[in-house]
């Protein structure tokens, strides 16, 4: 039963005011430095066997202080991205608020869309292709973090609980939260969602 700890990544200038998404060049900011300082500090004595990222800047940085902390090589998985959202990437939520398309998110799921760039089925088999993937790789009693983003934790979370797509929606996934799955030949078992880093107790069970 590997256990798979889903990090999101830190804060950064965009965060709550643009959609990032796959847009490279979006690095930590100050607040988020920080964040990543403060993540690999409690989450020092999680015995991780290996460490994996996002790509994109903001998760590697975030990631990076945990890998040098552990004495592990960070990894970087293009399956954990997050979601391509097109052209919607770059533009400020104000905006996107007032398109049309942006009902068609939450009404329609199941078959959207962004506009030149991944439809959510497509992400969420992605992300989750990625996770069964890095578990296939290590044996049962390893720990594993996986730095990543929020619709991809969210989206991954969804399916591994069996959830219609349309439920990623009602998921909240904050910055440098920590969610832990636990996979067992082909199930899996929640042992903690969305908690700050500081709030988790981990034990691996017997």
């Amino acid at each position: 039963m590997p256990t798979l700890f889903l990090i999101r990544h830190g804060e950064n200038d965009f965060t709550g005011k643009r959609l990032a998404g796959c847009r490279p060049g979006v690095h930590l900011n100050a607040k988020g430095q920080e964040q990543a300082r403060q993540l690999t500090g409690y989450l020092a004595d999680v015995p991780f066997t290996a460490i994996y990222s996002s790509p994109l800047e903001r998760a590697v940085e975030t990631a990076q202080p945990l890998a040098e902390r552990c004495g592990l090589p960070l990894q970087h998985h293009n399956g954990l991205l997050e979601v391509d959202f097109g052209r919607w990437q770059g533009l400020t939520f104000r905006y996107l608020r007032r398109l049309p398309d942006w009902k068609d998110l939450y009404k329609q799921a199941d078959t959207f869309c962004f506009p030149g760039g991944e439809t959510i089925a497509a992400a969420q088999q992605r992300v989750v292709a990625a996770l069964d993937e890095i578990a296939s790789k290590h044996s049962e009693k390893d720990v594993i973090a996986c730095v990543s983003h929020s619709d991809s934790i969210r989206l991954a979370v969804t399916h591994y609980l069996h959830m219609p797509l349309s439920g990623f929606h009602q998921l909240r996934v904050d910055l440098v939260s920590v969610t832990v799955l636990m996979l067992d030949k082909g199930m899996a078992y929640l042992a903690a969602f969305n908690c700050p880093p500081g709030g988790i107790n981990f034990s691996k069970p017997r």
